[in-house]
C-alpha cells in the first residue's frame, strides 16, 4: 500500500509518522519497532525515531506499505 501523508509543519519525525499512521500504538514503541524492523527512509535503513522527514521523503515499512511526505 502506498499512502501520501500531508503535514502542516516543516517536518515530522519518523516516530511521529509511525504513530500517526497507526503502525505503532504509542510513541514509546517507536524505538523497539525501529530496532526490530527494516524501515527504509529514502531507500536506506534508518532506526532513528527522531529522524526528521521533510516533503518528498519516502518511508517504507515492511508488511505495512510506503508513505510519502507532502506539505500543505
Amino acid at each position: 500500500m502506498k499512502k501520501d501523508v500531508t503535514i502542516d509543519t516543516p517536518y515530522i519525525t519518523l516516530g511521529q509518522l509511525l504513530k500517526a499512521e497507526a503502525v505503532i500504538s504509542s510513541g514509546g514503541q517507536a524505538k523497539w519497532f525501529l530496532h526490530d524492523n527494516d524501515v527504509l527512509v529514502n531507500g536506506e535503513r534508518d532506526d532513528r525515531r527522531g529522524k526528521k522527514l521533510y516533503e518528498g521523503d519516502t518511508v517504507a515499512v515492511p508488511d505495512v506499505g510506503s508513505f510519502t511526505i507532502h506539505s500543505k
